[in-house]
């Protein structure tokens, strides 16, 4: 368990692709940056989630998508001469 969110971050569980969670993690951050971290109505609290808590999902979310998307070293082969 990473920083408490395995469970989260652990996309083959739960059926969403890293690029949609990456989205999902975005709306979070905008609805705490926009709304607030808790709110108050009548006799109800909300309270959302951490902003680092998602601030680090949101880094590993985008490094996932970031390995998933590379084709920087894809055909590449290593070739060892040795002796001369």
């Amino acid at each position: 368990m990473r920083n408490g969110y395995k469970e989260v971050i652990n996309v083959d569980e739960n059926n969403f692709s890293a690029k949609e969670m990456l989205s999902e993690v975005d709306k979070a951050i905008y609805k705490v940056l926009i709304g607030g971290q808790s709110y108050k109505i009548g006799s109800r609290q909300l309270t959302r989630a951490d902003l680092k808590m998602l601030k680090e999902m949101k880094d590993d979310l985008m490094a996932q998508v970031a390995r998933n998307d590379s084709d920087l070293l894809d055909d590449t082969y290593v070739a060892i001469f040795s002796g001369r």
